[in-house]
């Protein structure tokens, strides 16, 4: 028996799909503090500035906050949930900004071409106070 993830089941392609066309999806409401050891233990990162306020705050930060990595998964949603996860060709971000425990995390796919059945899309993250937390670039799979 085979279990699907939410957004990582092959899609059906989309049609009429143009330059333009765009998606957004609220990717995490709330960012807490369990959500970063949990990642921390997926990916075996346990950088403690992700996960021990006191060593974070001693190293000039407010407190933990989330791993690049771990912000850089959530955003592909907005990628594997439009397209499906089997679609997807390559995928690269920067990291523009920190993200905190208590941060919305809104992400956005934007097609900016199409060209031999691959589309190149412009990704970008924000928090709830519309900064942006990750920008990058898509390509999937399209027809």
């Amino acid at each position: 028996m085979t279990a699907s993830l939410p957004g990582h089941n092959a899609q059906p392609p989309e049609t009429n799909l143009e330059p333009g066309a765009a998606r957004e999806l609220v990717v995490i409401e709330q960012i807490t503090p369990t959500d970063l050891v949990k990642y921390a233990g997926a990916s075996g990162d346990f950088n403690p500035l992700h996960h021990d306020s006191e060593y974070a705050r001693d190293h000039g930060y407010p407190g933990v906050f989330g791993h690049g990595m771990f912000t850089m998964g959530l955003t592909a949603r907005v990628v594997t949930d439009w397209f499906g996860v089997d679609s997807l060709r390559s995928y690269g971000v920067r990291f523009t900004r920190q993200v905190w425990p208590g941060d919305r995390l809104i992400a956005r796919a934007e097609v900016r071409s199409i060209e031999q059945g691959v589309a190149t899309l412009a990704i970008e993250t924000r928090n709830q106070n519309d900064e942006v937390v990750i920008s990058g670039e898509a390509q999937v799979a399209v027809g």
